[in-house]
């Protein structure tokens, strides 16, 4: 692959999109796991949703 190949933008579902994707989906549902746990309320009910 060329220089100019690989400094080209890349869309759609490349390995690398789907593996920050997934990694990003994993914090947050770690995030959504701790605030249930210091709140004692679901994220719906925490952010006023429900």
């Amino acid at each position: 692959m060329s220089n100019q190949e690989s400094n080209e933008a890349k869309f759609g579902f490349t390995p690398k999109a789907e593996n920050l994707n997934g990694r990003l989906a994993m914090i947050g549902f770690i995030a959504a796991l701790v605030t249930e746990y210091i709140t004692g309320q679901g994220v719906l009910h925490f952010l006023g949703l429900m």
